[in-house]
């Protein structure tokens, strides 16, 4: 593997800094655990508190030559806690906290959540007959309160606890109109219906990999085929993604396939995969 050297304060949310070592939430002070990750968008930890454990997300703060991105950071974590609260009844949802602080100060780019004790979804685990109905019951749930998942195309997004069963986790990007008091736009409802479609056409994928003998059984069929928006996006999205990776390689950041797993410090799923592996 060529030698590759730590990411750059540019390219990590905090920048130069790391999560803070305590933060209080709800009125009780937690100390970190372990660092999950941290990329561009966050840095995603573990606090404990006793036998309470929570996962604080610490979005975008640092600047990208000179432009701030403190209101990005912002921005995302009221997203995420809007839709944790929002679904705080569903089962297989984590439960969103309250305001992080940080030495007496709350930090308005953090979201917190409880931490479920599980692994993310590995591309060969061979998971029970009641793991995908149970998960298509929750992202209809998700849909039915106005909320389109996004980001359902990471396996790590979907995590498998103790007992087998999944969770949802991550809805930094979900899209979403929780307005009681406000009625949809066409445009709105037309975005909303094509995002939620473009979740079920990624859940069919994994069904597809995982359990393809019941893709017909859960009414999946129809989702096998990739949403127009999805076309339209790998268009732009692929060699996008195909650059930054050229990038990080050529800053010496990752090994020259671009590939996550060759980091100094891949996020935590990474990490599993390929000690799995």
């Amino acid at each position: 593997m060529d030698k590759v050297k730590a990411r750059p304060a540019l390219f990590r949310a905090l920048g130069a800094n790391e999560p803070p070592t305590h933060v209080q939430v709800e009125g009780r002070e937690y100390a970190l655990v372990i660092v999950f990750k941290h990329d561009s968008w966050a840095a995603t930890a573990r606090y404990s508190c006793g036998s309470h454990e929570i996962v604080c997300k610490f979005n975008r703060q640092q600047s990208i030559l000179g432009i701030p991105m403190r209101w990005l950071g912002h921005a995302l974590a009221r997203r995420e806690a809007k839709a944790l609260a929002t679904l705080d009844s569903v089962i297989g949802i984590p439960r969103g906290c309250g305001p992080v602080t940080v030495e007496g100060t709350v930090w308005n780019n953090v979201v917190a959540h409880d931490y479920i004790e599980g692994h993310p979804l590995a591309g060969n685990e061979k998971v029970t007959a009641e793991f995908f109905p149970q998960l298509l019951q929750m992202l209809k749930t998700v849909h039915q309160h106005d909320i389109a998942y996004v980001d359902l195309h990471k396996r790590e997004n979907i995590l498998v606890d103790e007992a087998r069963q999944p969770w949802l986790i991550d809805f930094q990007v979900c899209y979403s109109h929780c307005h009681k008091h406000q009625s949809k736009s066409q445009l709105q409802s037309s975005i909303l219906q094509q995002l939620q479609s473009i979740d079920l056409y990624h859940l069919t994928k994994h069904v597809l990999r995982h359990r393809p003998e019941q893709v017909k059984s859960l009414g999946l069929s129809e989702y096998q085929s990739p949403p127009g928006w999805i076309r339209s996006h790998r268009k732009f999205a692929v060699p996008l993604r195909s650059l930054r990776r050229t990038l990080l390689a050529k800053l010496n950041v990752r090994a020259r396939d671009g590939m996550a797993t060759s980091e100094v410090f891949p996020e935590d799923a990474v990490r599993r995969e390929k000690q799995a592996a």
